[in-house]
């Protein structure tokens, strides 16, 4: 009977350990473990208060951001520095000129790259121009300031700017601007007749506005807004756009349609170097810059964007034209007339 006592309590007591050795089905697992980095922004927003302990905990997660190293800092500083440096004398001589910033050290315009694509061919036509010009153009025109009077040198590039004024009209009828060509055709009249053949210019004392136009500007207007960049034998930097300007630009010359060789190619020449004589203030800066190829191109096409888009103005919102100095015209190329 004892035996059996035995027995029975026995085996309960076996049971009952087993069953204490079993966890409980309701009761989360030990294993598992939760990241402070988990909790933290959970017991942020439950508690509203950063705990300094959990913060502790997280920061060992957190990425370390790099260190800038000396030479980062030293350009961020030196880029600033140019950034903020006043402009050079010959950087406000470029503002002045053609009314925008100058070209970087790399030649191109602030915020825009120059169409360019046929660079290659254009500097050599350059290098070949730079050569026509530094051995008969500059010394001419150089002599021709030297010799002749300021006011009779004046008088001459009255004359020529008058004989462009047809060009000019036509132009801007052909831009649906009436009211300008309206001004023009007064301005052509008043210098042709009160002026003397257009050797003075009452009409910039009447406030009447001078305008310069081209096919050119004409095509702009009209939509082709960007085109490549070419500079050609003697007529120096153009556009493909004003190259077909030119075939709309001669027929309304003056000047060309004087039959007479004799005539005609000496006042070609003369205005020629008229206009050349009036960039002479410009060769300083040519002279010493560092890619004079690059300087010349991004001017020319600046200016004429300019000349472009203040076309597009209205009539009252429109400013000055700048200087019809450059391109150099068709009409003042001293070329026989073939068809003759």
């Amino acid at each position: 009977m004892n035996v059996v006592r035995t027995a029975s309590l026995l085996l309960l007591a076996i049971a009952l350990s087993a069953c204490a050795a079993k966890p409980a089905r309701d009761s989360v697992p030990t294993a598992v473990a939760v990241t402070p980095a988990a909790t933290e922004p959970a017991a942020a927003r439950d508690a509203g208060s950063d705990a300094p302990a959990t913060a502790a905990a997280g920061a060992t997660d957190v990425v370390a951001a790099p260190v800038a190293s000396a030479e980062d800092v030293e350009g961020a500083a030196a880029t600033a520095a140019a950034a903020e440096a006043p402009p050079t004398g010959a950087e406000d001589d470029f503002a002045a000129l053609y009314g925008g910033p100058a070209p970087t050290a790399d030649g191109t315009e602030p915020g825009r790259s120059p169409y360019d694509p046929w660079e290659g061919f254009n500097r050599r036509v350059h290098a070949f121009n730079n050569v026509v010009d530094r051995a008969v153009a500059r010394p001419l025109a150089t002599a021709y300031t030297h010799v002749v009077p300021r006011f009779a040198r004046t008088g001459v590039t009255n004359f020529f700017s008058n004989l462009r004024a047809p060009v000019t009209i036509t132009n801007q009828l052909l831009q649906g601007r009436p009211g300008d060509a309206w001004d023009s055709l007064g301005r052509f009249l008043m210098n042709s007749t009160v002026g003397i053949g257009g050797l003075f210019d009452p009409a910039s004392r009447a406030l009447v506005p001078r305008r310069s136009e081209d096919f050119g500007q004409t095509l702009g207007a009209w939509g082709w807004r960007s085109s490549r960049y070419v500079e050609l034998p003697f007529f120096g930097p153009r556009t493909v756009r004003d190259v077909f300007g030119l075939a709309g630009d001669i027929p309304l010359s003056p000047i060309r349609t004087i039959e007479e060789d004799r005539v005609r190619i000496p006042l070609q020449g003369l205005q020629l170097v008229d206009m050349r004589s009036q960039l002479l203030a410009l060769d300083d800066i040519r002279d010493n810059a560092v890619d004079e190829y690059a300087l010349t191109r991004d001017a020319w096409l600046q200016r004429r964007n300019y000349q472009i888009q203040n076309d597009l103005r209205g009539r009252h919102a429109r400013g000055k034209d700048a200087d019809d100095t450059a391109p150099i015209p068709v009409d003042a190329m001293p070329m026989p007339d073939w068809g003759n």
